[in-house]
Parts: structure tokens; sequence; C-alpha cells
């Protein structure tokens, strides 16, 4: 069995579905005769740790942690933290408006910080993990970001050590969607492009969880770049789905959602609907699980429908995995920025296994768009468009009210036939991964 150091910052993991792939890797990559050994940092900056995550790696792998000094405990003195696991938190990387401490904090962040906060970790990973390795074999290393400063670390292991290293990149970097809003002085900028290009020239290998990311990172180095997608796991959706008899109409979002990310339009569709139809508006269930940032919540309310809104807050995994599944239709709203159009969430993988109707808010030429187009799971409606409800077995592109599609008994709609799942898999992918650390070795 070869071994593989893997340096993630997300450890135990949160309930994302980006941050659960080295988790779900873990779990399956052993099969592939592939045993991971995590370093992570012992105490990190986490809001949320999902524990059931953690019971899913198998006891024989070994994780290694040690102590970071991050600078979040002066940032929230400063700036308030406030917790609220039911309602709401400002997301402050991103487009919207800012209060002058805000933005301060912004700048402090942006420029002190390169590439993140977690840069002070790297030299002493590097020197620690340059000791342990001295006495310990592992054939390759992964470091997964963002944080990109994970990167950073593997970058120096692969020089010093000569490792076969892979850098997984479950987000671009001078592409993210919110790069153009960091408030950085013109050398700060240049700096994150020369860091990112020390990176993917290092590499023996680049992945990247996207196609359109995959081509831009292709675009800016010669080493090999991989398109490794995140998934589902295939246990997580076994046997059947939670059995309804309330006759509710439930839309469902998990995950974050982000002011930046509000879909206005179909609020107001939705009002909309309830004025006309009295029995929809008492039908009407709009659940929102996890962290929901408050202009979400305050446009919702706004528009009258208080009475259908279900602030269910953070949820284990598997909670969050019976919300999807009970689901009469499933919103996947992305983020309201150009860049955004080459991103596939991670939590569209897990929508898709949902077997439920998915309604995409975005970029209608986006990858996220043609993964629902593939595997026929649901449909993306443009960020200037009015949505539709679509119910029923079919998703039809606009006019149907729920009022006028067939039901089951329990109030909710069948299930979808999907394209091309077996490709999505965790399973799949964590064999995917292993042809490519052979192929390195």
């Amino acid at each position: 069995m070869r071994r593989v150091l893997v340096i993630t910052y997300y450890w135990p993991p949160t309930g994302g579905s980006g941050v659960q792939r080295w988790v779900k890797f873990a779990k399956y990559l052993p099969a592939e005769g592939w045993k991971p050994v995590i370093y992570t940092p012992e105490n990190p900056e986490q809001l949320v740790v999902d524990e059931s995550l953690a019971a899913e790696v198998p006891s024989g792998i070994g994780v290694i942690k040690t102590h970071i000094s991050e600078p979040y405990g002066i940032y929230h003195k400063l700036v308030g933290k406030k917790s609220d696991a039911k309602g709401a938190g400002l997301n402050p990387i991103n487009s919207q408006k800012k209060s002058l401490r805000q933005k301060l904090m912004l700048w402090v962040r942006s420029n002190l910080f390169v590439p993140d906060p977690r840069r002070g970790w790297v030299k002493p990973s590097v020197k620690f993990l340059r000791d342990w390795l001295a006495g310990h074999t592992v054939d390759m290393i992964v470091t997964t970001g963002p944080p990109q400063s994970m990167h950073l670390i593997g970058l120096e292991l692969h020089r010093a050590t000569g490792i076969p290293w892979v850098a997984d990149f479950r987000d671009p970097w001078t592409k993210m969607f919110f790069f153009k809003d960091l408030p950085m002085l013109p050398f700060v900028r240049r700096k994150h492009f020369r860091l990112e290009k020390a990176v993917l020239d290092g590499a023996s290998a680049v992945v990247s969880v996207s196609p359109l990311v995959r081509d831009d990172f292709a675009s800016m180095t010669d080493t090999p770049v991989h398109l490794i997608t995140n998934g589902f796991d295939a246990e997580d959706f076994a046997g059947p789905a939670p059995e309804r008899s309330d006759g509710e109409f439930r839309i469902v979002h998990t995950g974050l959602f982000a002011s930046d990310g509000n879909p206005l339009l179909l609020w107001d569709e939705l009002a909309r609907l309830c004025r006309e139809d009295a029995a929809f508006a008492k039908r009407l269930r709009i659940r929102l699980a996890g962290k929901v940032d408050r202009e979400i919540v305050d446009a919702i309310r706004a528009r009258g429908l208080s009475d259908n809104l279900v602030l269910l807050g953070y949820l284990p995994h598997s909670e969050s995995v019976a919300e999807l599944r009970s689901a009469d239709l499933v919103l996947l709203p992305l983020r309201q920025s150009p860049e955004y159009r080459k991103v596939l969430p991670g939590k569209i993988f897990e929508c898709i296994a949902s077997g439920r109707p998915v309604l995409g808010i975005g970029d209608e030429d986006g990858a996220a768009a043609a993964l629902l187009r593939e595997t026929g799971a649901g449909i993306m409606v443009g960020w200037d468009k009015t949505p539709s409800v679509p119910v029923g077995e079919d998703i039809p592109p606009s006019g149907v009210r729920p009022s006028d599609s067939p039901h089951h008994p329990s109030g909710a709609v069948p299930p979808l036939p999907c394209r091309g799942r077996e490709s999505l898999s965790r399973q799949a992918l964590a064999k995917k991964m292993a042809e490519l650390f052979n192929s390195l070795v």
C-alpha cells in the first residue's frame, strides 16, 4: 500500500461539499492502493465541524496536527463576530455594501496576508514536515486549497524532497470570482500572480474541479492539468428517500447562501404565486439549511413570505442529504459574478444525486448549466429572467405552476432519472485520482 501525504486546512471538515472532498478521498483511496496521511492545523478557524463526516474516515488513516497562529481572533474583536446558526452572517468578500470597519479589515486582510491569513503556517509546516519525512516514507504529496497557502507548503516540500506533488485546486486562485473585489495594492496583486505561477509550474501535476477552470490553468503553465471534479457519495443516497405525508411544496437550499447569490426574481415570482393561489400559499415552504446571509432572509420576508420560510440552521451532512431527497424543488443559485460561470459548486453533485428537480439560477452558458443539461437533472435560468417554479417528472423551461402538475399523495414529485451519475460518484473519482498518482510514481 502506497502512502500519500495530504496537506489540508479543513480537518475535521465542515459539511460543505467541496471541503468534504478529501474526507471522501480518504475513505475510498485505500481500496485503490493508496493510504492517506492527513496533515492539518490542530486549532483551525472553522465556524462548524461536522463530526459525522470525520467518522466516515477509516480508523487506519493517520492524522498529524500542529498549531497554527491566525489573525482572526483580532479580526473578530474589531469587526464584531455574530453567530446565528438560524439566521445570517455577512459574507465579507463580495461586491455587497460594507461598513467602514469591514472595509478597513478587508484591506488589512487583502494586503498584509498574502495569499491568505494562513500564510504564517507555511514555514513552520515545511520545517515540521521535512523532519517528519526524514523518518516516514510517503510516495506522494497532495495539497488542497483554498486556502492557497497549503500549496506553498507543497511547493517547498517538493523542492526539498523531490517527492511527486499534486496541487489540488478546489477553486481558482487569481481568477476566483471575488478576487477582483479585494482592495489590494498593485504590488500585492502582482505577488498573487507570481505565487500562483510558481505553484502551477512547480507541481508534478495540477488538478481542477471544473473544466473551464482547468482550461484556465492549462493556459498558464506547461504542467499537466487534470480534471477531477467533486462528486457525491453513493452511500449517502442509498435506500429509499424520506417519506412525506405533509402535503407541502418544499423548495430546499442547503449550504452557504450568500447575499451575492440572492435570487430576487424567484422570491418575486413565489410571492406572486402565493397571492394568486391561496392553496399554494398554504403549502409552500422555503427550507434553508446552512449559513444564510441576512440579506437573503430580509428579501424573503419583505415579500410577505415569512410564514413560508423555514430556517433550519446548520445540519449534519446526513440530515442535509435527507432535506435534498425530500424536496419538491432543489434550489441552486450561483454567485452574481462573470467569473463564477467557470465554477462547479460542490453542492451541485449532491443536488443531482438527490433525484429531485434542480432549479439553477446563474449563467446559462456556464459550467454548472452544462452539467445540469448533461445529466438531465434540471435547468439554469439567467439572473435577468423570472424563473418559473418547475415541478413534475419533467422540468419545463417556463410557464408551469405547482398547482398545474400532478403530485404523489405525499405531496412530493417523482424522482428524476439522471444520466451519467456513476461517473460523478466519490468512488469513481477516487479511482481517477489513484490513477493520476500511479502515473506520477
